[in-house]
């Protein structure tokens, strides 16, 4: 049982996750993993169950089911909902001064917990963290005690993209002495930082239970990442029976490391509770020395230092682990961005969990953490607009906002507030269109007179047209200005070194209607081309862009205006849902990465632009299944004229490969932040060309199509840089080749390792421009999390053994268990030479 326990803080009596044995000596502050021996079971909607299963947390029923086009919904996926019920036996046994809890980090959703046939609460939000007291719940003396989770996910399309369903974040169970620092109970801030001297200050809650008055001291240590003490403070307190006190703590650090995107350096702060000299609860909190400051003119500091941010949206699926994803799927994601140079995530559209935020703490990562998608007024679930039909399977989270907003939005800041990754709170994501009258306001909609486009024209009405048609619209039963002050407010109650922002597809009506006058920063979605329109009416306003398109125009505008901060692209790698019915298509393709984590195009663009490192990246594409046509000098050019100032979501089609036939028109195009490139044809120059002459900085070659190998090389002020490119023409496929991103993997039940199967020919070339159906067998301790080839249109099975590759290429997932050993998995196709590898199970240190 002891492999199952995760995490205690200097305690006497070691436990597992199924709970601990009395003992008589001290116990303070346990915190055990309780993600392990649960049972699970699927009611279908004629109320009939599956059998129980055995499962561990953090688990997600939905992407263990097969695609369905008549049965799902495009808006999440095409995967079903249902409803179902988690229970787990632990034993419990509490001492007469202790209490214990139970903390969820996100039940998608509509939770009912009870604990031995008792109801313990109920939590409709998918996305905020909760806890319960289960202390009068649990059953005395050394009975078993039983826990129940029902979630119900009937409405199956109550969202606009891929939610997952079931307990798919991690649960905790903790026992404390009834003199202790409550869930979420210490905040860290850093309000002054020099560079030889920085003030930490501790605010930290006691929560006393007992019915009597208690003198105890509180005690704070400072720790580096390496575990040396740098300061501490002792101080005695006093708490009156069944109430709280608040206690601040103030000491200082000495030349301190800050936190960074480049260098993201963490310290630990330990609060301890005294009782009679006996430590009787402590609590851990990572935090981070950094400031920041956002300005009207001049754009975004980050310790003192001007930077733009430059960021990605993601949405929480992790593609074929759906909503249950393990650490290691985000960490390699999440490296692939950070290589490309992008330095922010924008958590779209609802709170990130613990494990994510830790890990964007750890990598160096800026993070703007979103509170709703839906306020006052619900969207249409299938279509980005207000809502059009009232159905039953897309009643979301406007059913419960009025209720339970406030307590929502309280418990993710306190849960997450003191990660110094997060820089910002958004409390909406494109609220405006379900609020008619600011929509209307604009003029861009309801205005036969207008013919422009929406995204790349400056506003029909003026900025007096607008105040009017505000003035005089009819009110609604709710008015979006309000509800964003309530929103703020809220915010600022608990934390106030953070920017409130929110991301504002009506801009031009939202900064006259109240709701840009809560906001610290006001964020631009899809709206680039009003960024002066902005800055020149409202030039005491902080913009940015927080949602939008992964192109060079985007960026282009950020660079050309200090007073923009940077912006957050949509997306950073592609997603389930928001399909809209279009079968077989699942998800969306805007991603630098695709739902596989493969790298696209759009990605080695950014990274030229994001980057200072030179790169090269080729790409080719038949002339007439091109965006290109050749001038008169026999150069490629745009067909459409300037084409790519206008580009939208979708990068235009291009190949990673160097098949066509004998002679066949095509075009190279090669992504660099080189100034020069040349281009060889087996090894003979075709031609070495500028940056400057290529206003889409997309380096571009007419080539008929030779057999062989295409190679790239880059120069910077007239040198040759380290880094090319090549494709080589790949032959008759010959084998399965198996690449792994780790080949050890730690016995923990978490540890995860990527295995890519390439199709490759005789001389090893990968074969892009063919797919074939790759069956895998695993031998050894390891549980298959399941397979997918990347492609947006796969709706092949996840959790199988077998799949159909796109690019040649295909995705396999594996999970350790606790047992040591080796692990050998093959690749096996029709006709081909099997791939095999070996991975090595470790002992936890």
């Amino acid at each position: 049982m002891i492999k199952h326990f995760l995490y205690v803080v200097i305690t006497a009596v070691l436990l597992s996750s199924c709970g601990r044995e009395p003992s008589n000596d001290s116990q303070f502050n346990v915190m055990t993993d309780f993600n392990f021996d649960w049972e699970f079971r699927l009611v279908d909607s004629t109320g009939q169950n599956d059998d129980w299963k055995n499962i561990r947390l953090p688990h997600d029923w939905s992407v263990e089911a097969s695609f369905d086009s008549i049965n799902g919904e495009g808006a999440t996926g095409y995967l079903p909902g249902g409803v179902g019920i988690y229970r787990k036996k632990f034993p419990l046994q509490l001492k007469s001064d202790e209490k214990a809890y139970i903390l969820f980090d996100g039940v998608y959703n509509n939770s009912e917990v009870s604990l031995n046939g008792k109801e313990v609460g109920e939590h409709p939000y998918g996305y905020s963290p909760f806890y319960y007291d289960i202390s009068p719940y649990l059953n005395s003396e050394k009975d078993t005690n039983l826990i129940e989770v029902k979630v119900d996910r009937t409405r199956y399309a109550d969202s606009r993209w891929y939610t997952g369903s079931g307990i798919y974040r991690d649960v905790k169970l903790l026992v404390k002495n009834k003199l202790h620092i409550p869930i979420w109970g210490v905040f860290v801030t850093t309000p002054k930082i020099e560079e030889k001297q920085a003030e930490v200050s501790v605010s930290v809650q006691i929560q006393n239970d007992f019915p009597e008055d208690k003198k105890a001291e509180l005690r704070m240590e400072i720790y580096t990442r390496d575990g040396q003490k740098v300061n501490s403070h002792i101080q005695p307190i006093e708490v009156r029976g069944n109430n709280q006190s608040l206690q601040l703590q103030s000491v200082s650090l000495e030349n301190p490391i800050l936190w960074d995107v480049d260098k993201p350096y963490l310290y630990k702060v330990v609060s301890s509770i005294l009782y009679e000299g006996k430590l009787i609860d402590q609590q851990e909190t990572a935090f981070g020395v950094r400031s920041i400051r956002f300005d009207p003119d001049q754009g975004f500091f980050l310790n003192g230092k001007n930077r733009k941010i430059k960021g990605v949206c993601l949405h929480h699926d992790g593609g074929l682990v759906g909503a249950a994803v393990p650490d290691g799927v985000w960490r390699r994601r999440l490296q692939k961005l950070k290589e490309a140079g992008c330095n922010a995530i924008r958590i779209s559209h609802n709170p990130g969990s613990q494990a994510f935020l830790d890990l964007c703490d750890e990598m160096g990562f800026l993070v703007q953490d979103e509170f709703f998608d839906e306020w006052d007024n619900p969207k249409d679930k299938r279509k980005n607009m207000n809502e059009q039909s009232v159905d039953y399977i897309t009643r979301g989270y406007t059913e419960h906002f009025q209720e339970w907003a406030e307590k929502d939005l309280k418990n993710t800041v306190l849960a997450h507030r003191n990660h110094p990754s997060i820089i910002q709170w958004s409390i909406g994501n494109e609220i405006e269109w379900t609020y008619p009258r600011n929509a209307e306001a604009t003029g861009f909609f309801n205005n036969m007179e207008w013919q422009g486009n929406y995204f790349f024209s400056e506003p029909p009405y003026s900025v007096e047209q607008i105040k009017e048609k505000l003035n005089t619209l009819p009110k609604e039963k709710y008015d979006i200005g309000v509800t964003a002050k309530k929103l703020a407010k809220w915010t600022r109650e608990l934390d106030t070194t953070r920017y409130v922002t929110a991301n504002c597809i009506l801009p031009s009506a939202s900064h006259l209607s109240g709701y840009a006058d809560a906001l610290d920063v006001v964020g631009y979605s899809y709206r680039r081309v009003i960024y002066d329109y902005g800055h020149k009416n409202y030039p005491d306003k902080v913009i940015m862009g927080t949602e939008n398109l992964p192109q060079w125009h985007e960026w282009k505008a950020v660079m050309e205006r200090p007073f923009i901060s940077g912006l957050f692209l949509w997306t950073g790698i592609d997603y389930m849902g928001e399909s809209n019915g279009g079968w077989p298509k699942k998800g969306t393709q805007s991603g630098l990465l695709d739902q596989a984590g493969f790298e696209k195009t759009s990605y080695h663009m950014m990274k030229t632009l994001w980057n200072d490192e030179p790169h090269l990246h080729l790409t080719t594409q038949s002339l007439d299944k091109s965006i290109y046509k050749l001038n008169e000098a026999g150069e490629p050019v745009e067909k459409k004229e300037n084409g790519w100032e206008k580009a939208l979501w979708f990068w235009h089609e291009s190949n990673e490969y160097w098949n066509y036939e004998t002679n066949e028109p095509t075009v190279v195009e090669v992504y660099s932040n080189c100034d020069e490139v040349e281009l060889f044809l087996n090894d003979a120059s075709l031609g070495r060309k500028q940056l400057k002459d290529f206003d889409d900085r997309i380096y571009k070659w007419s080539v008929p199509f030779v057999a062989g190998e295409l190679r790239a090389e880059g120069f910077i002020n007239g040198k040759k840089v380290g880094a090319e490119a090549s494709l080589k023409t790949a032959q008759v496929p010959y084998a399965v080749q198996l690449s792994v991103d780790k080949n050890q993997l730690s016995a923990n039940a978490y540890d995860v390792a990527h295995i890519v199967a390439q199709i490759v020919d005789e001389k090893g070339n990968p074969v892009r421009h063919g797919n074939a159906e790759i069956s895998f067998s695993i031998t050894g301790d390891v549980r298959l999390l399941g397979v997918d080839n990347g492609s947006a249109r796969n709706v092949q099975d996840y959790q199988s053994t077998k799949i159909v590759t796109d690019k040649g290429r295909c995705l396999l997932i594996v999970q350790s268990n606790f047992n040591v050993g080796d692990v050998r998995i093959a690749a096996e196709s029709e006709g081909l030479k099997t791939g095999e590898l070996m991975l090595k199970l470790k002992a936890v240190d």
